[in-house]
């Protein structure tokens, strides 16, 4: 039995709670997986597949299960978001492996409207913890979902770019395919 039949088989049968495929970007390949819920993780190719691949086993179910033709539609958004022909993902969000602070950080990046950015603090004042402004830096950097929940949007105070994990070149990228990077020193 190939894949793509087992892939179907398990789905039929209620045996597949995580879907994952990868997608080509612009800056290498991306492990993008789904649940019936929605968007649950996007990696870059820095991260080991097997690593994230053994995390949403051991976070959220052991049935993880390489099934392409259930990511069509994120895949077709990356592609149009890559393009230049997407400013916003409609793909609903599964969150489950974000809590409290962290979730709030990441609805509150998520709201970030494509070609604008803010700042660490405002984005921890969005989240309702004004004060909490390294937590919000380590939310981003821990984000499971980046480019759809949009890390690259938040920048320190100053308009320094600050870090990103799939590092700064596709921060600064990012930032440039959505018009917003002129002017901008990195760092």
């Amino acid at each position: 039995m190939n894949t793509t039949e087992l892939a179907r088989r398990a789905a039929e049968e209620g045996l597949l709670d995580v879907a994952y495929t990868t997608v080509d970007a612009p800056f290498g390949r991306m492990l993008v997986a789904v649940t019936p819920q929605g968007l649950v993780r996007t990696a870059f190719e820095a991260e080991r597949a097997d690593d994230v691949l053994e995390e949403l086993s051991d976070r959220i179910s052991p049935r993880v299960l390489e099934a392409p033709a259930r990511l069509d539609g994120v895949r077709r958004e990356l592609d149009e978001y890559f393009g230049g022909r997407r400013t916003e993902f409609e793909t609903p969000i599964d969150w489950r492996l974000s809590h409290g602070f962290l979730l709030r950080a990441r609805e509150a990046c998520l709201a970030i409207p494509y070609g604008q950015v803010r700042t660490y603090s405002e984005l921890a004042v969005a989240a309702g913890s004004p004060h909490a402004v390294r937590a919000a830096g380590n939310a981003m950097a821990r984000n499971p979902i980046p480019i759809v929940v949009p890390c690259h949007r938040v920048l320190r105070t100053g308009g320094a770019l600050g870090g990103y994990g799939g590092g700064l070149p596709m921060k600064e990228g990012l930032l440039r395919l959505e018009g917003m990077l002129a002017g901008k020193p990195s760092g």
